[in-house]
């Protein structure tokens, strides 16, 4: 082309996408999994996952998941953790030191040691009152329970069918967030547990004969009701 030429204007130009322009559709299910994992103050669960993102395949979500979590395997400050069921994107536990000094926070107030072993006889032997709680701590437990209830770490699923109708305890969702705990069934080994505690293994997994523990004949409360004192 000669200086004096004018330039022939290119048909194509404009048709043609920029791939660079936008990210692609599995990087954007990707990036807003990620972002909602991250907002959310509670452990999110795939289901709910796949619900907010309802637009989306059901099986792009679960890839993206899985990414992520491949992905944050790596980080050196966060960690995605599966937790109750669902995840969450959190500092490592090394680095939490911290992340408390940036806040100015003052350390959690730990469980005491009565509460620590009123809490494992429920998670071993759910559901059970407050006396079967008693009979293995060996020392009156209605001061405990009242704290574990007002920190959301038990509630209160029913009563049992017996003389008295006493109320029956077990561990919460917030139990499991608590103790980083995917499930129940993520416990340490009972007879690891009763040697740290001082206690027989039995006593944390042996359980009334069943003609004794009849069923619950009361639903469970709602979480948003305040939870009932003992007396």
């Amino acid at each position: 082309m000669t200086e004096n030429e004018t330039p022939v204007p290119d048909p194509l130009a404009g048709l043609v996408a920029d791939d660079s322009a936008a990210p692609t559709a599995s990087a954007e299910v990707r990036a807003t999994v990620e972002a909602l994992i991250f907002a959310s103050p509670e452990p999110i669960t795939p289901k709910r996952l796949c619900r907010l993102l309802s637009e989306e395949p059901k099986e792009d979500v679960l890839a993206a998941i899985e990414s992520l979590k491949a992905d944050y395997e790596n980080r050196p400050g966060l960690q995605m953790v599966e937790v109750a069921g669902g995840y969450q994107i959190v500092t490592r536990s090394d680095l939490h030191e911290w992340v408390r000094r940036l806040f100015h926070e003052r350390t959690t107030q730990k469980l005491t040691v009565q509460a620590l072993e009123t809490l494992a006889v429920i998670a071993y032997r759910q559901p059970v009152t407050a006396l079967e709680v008693t009979e293995i701590r060996g020392v009156t437990a209605a001061g405990v329970l009242n704290t574990l209830l007002e920190r959301h770490l038990i509630k209160i699923v029913g009563r049992k069918k017996v003389v008295g109708r006493p109320f029956l305890y077990a561990t919460t969702k917030e139990f499991l967030i608590r103790f980083g705990l995917n499930e129940i069934s993520d416990l340490p080994k009972v007879e690891d547990m009763a040697e740290a505690l001082g206690f027989e293994a039995p006593l944390l997994i042996e359980h009334a004969p069943i003609e004794e523990a009849l069923p619950l004949d009361e639903p469970e409360s709602e979480p948003d009701e305040e939870p009932s004192k003992i007396h």
